[in-house]
């Protein structure tokens, strides 16, 4: 396995006559195979079994659990743990022998109790770590719950704690009643996704969308390693950021400076076969002389589960920039298209704070923001979804739990 490493800026000529000019450099990288191997997976599922999963809920759950079992791949590992106020190992991590025997295993599962997700985080984290080197290992969490009997501080906590083990999360909220504050903190620290399943039917067709990701991931533990030029600098609000395959607010860690060089690390996470990561870097880029210009330079430091190599380095990267006396702007459409995708997603999250705090009118006006960038995009599904909400607010509606998790979740995701 290799590193895809390519970038652009949304606008790559700048006037040499400018004494500061802003830039968004998208980054998009991936695993490429140089061979049919893969490591195997280490699969944790982490399954509410709380009460009010009684019935329908939980029985897709096992449908959902079932697929999984069929699609394990010879020499794939699988654990399960299940919690309600408590949690215990439903199947200690092992490669799967006899799947009937573990379909057996899950159709005990019955309804009961409360929640308490960081217990369930915690095992299911330890059945991984069992087995995670040369794996890719990978945890999908399901709650269709609020934390009542737990500590969402503690989710978090363990969250960072799995990423630091270079394990993956993933988190599912099933129904109207989980928190997706807590949820998408969870999926954001550990590398993970967030995903939604509004009815019960849905719940096998999500497992599998997210199983289908996990069986792309070449590398992992990937960090984008960026050094700027000494007229460069990253902006300071929020200057860095994931926008595919969903929006995730990151953080630049800054390294010790070289030849005065800033130098920051960036922890990406898995790297995928079939899509790219995208990451926008907001820049800040002092005067130059005219002429090709170097901007930043970019390498990725990975580690490698089929051969079982950690800390590579991949091929760098240079970023340049036309410096002219004339300057003509050279916008970048694709580029552009991330900004937007960023844009939506931060204005959203203006829209949910306004709510919050009363401001009902606030909210709406930010949800039709987003509702305009999200058509500039050509992102129809979400224009329809924030814009709804929008009018449902002006007209004095109050927006229900279904209409609060869809808005989250089109925010930070084109859906397909």
């Amino acid at each position: 396995m290799k590193v895809g490493l390519e970038a652009a800026l949304n606008d790559v000529n700048l006037d040499t006559a400018q004494a500061l000019s802003q830039r968004q450099l998208a980054v998009s990288l991936s695993a490429i195979a140089e061979s049919a191997h893969k490591a195997p997976l280490n699969l944790c599922l982490i399954l509410d079994h709380s009460g009010s999963m009684n019935g329908r809920p939980l029985e897709t759950v096992k449908q959902a659990a079932h697929s999984i079992v069929d699609h394990l791949s010879p020499g794939d590992r699988l654990s399960i743990v299940v919690f309600d106020h408590k949690a215990q190992v439903l199947l200690p991590s092992q490669i799967i022998e006899n799947p009937a025997e573990v379909k057996v295993e899950i159709n005990r599962l019955r309804a009961s109790g409360g929640t308490a997700i960081d217990e369930g985080m915690r095992l299911g984290i330890e059945e991984l770590a069992k087995a995670k080197k040369d794996t890719i290992s990978q945890a999908f969490l399901l709650t269709d719950g609020e934390n009542e009997h737990g500590n969402n501080e503690r989710c978090l906590k363990l969250a960072q704690l799995a990423a630091s083990y270079n394990l993956t999360l993933s988190t599912l909220g099933f129904g109207n009643h989980w928190n997706q504050d807590v949820l998408e903190q969870i999926a954001d620290a550990a590398g993970g996704s967030l995903s939604y399943i509004q009815k019960p039917e849905e719940a096998v067709s999500e497992f599998n969308r997210l199983f289908s990701r996990v069986q792309s991931v070449g590398l992992t533990n990937a960090h984008l390693l960026i050094s700027l030029l000494p007229q460069v600098r990253l902006a300071e609000l929020k200057p860095i950021a994931q926008v595919v395959p969903e929006t995730v607010e990151l953080t630049a860690m800054q390294q010790s400076a070289e030849a005065g060089q800033e130098q920051y690390a960036v922890r990406l996470g898995d790297l995928m076969l079939d899509g790219p990561r995208v990451v926008l870097t907001n820049l800040y880029i002092g005067q130059m002389a005219v002429g090709e210009q170097p901007v930043a330079q970019l390498q990725v430091r990975y580690d490698d589960p089929v051969s079982g190599e950690t800390n590579l380095l991949s091929e760098r990267v240079i970023v340049t920039a036309d410096v002219a006396n004339l300057y003509q702007p050279a916008l970048n459409p694709q580029v552009q298209q991330h900004v937007l995708a960023l844009a939506k997603y931060r204005q959203t999250q203006i829209a949910e704070m306004k709510l919050v705090q009363g401001d009902r009118a606030g909210a709406a006006t930010m949800l039709q923001s987003a509702a305009k960038t999200a058509l500039q995009m050509g992102d129809h599904n979400a224009a329809t979804v924030l814009q709804d909400n929008a009018t449902r607010l002006q007209d004095g509606e109050e927006l229900s739990e279904a209409d609060r998790k869809k808005t989250r979740i089109v925010s930070k995701t084109v859906l397909q």
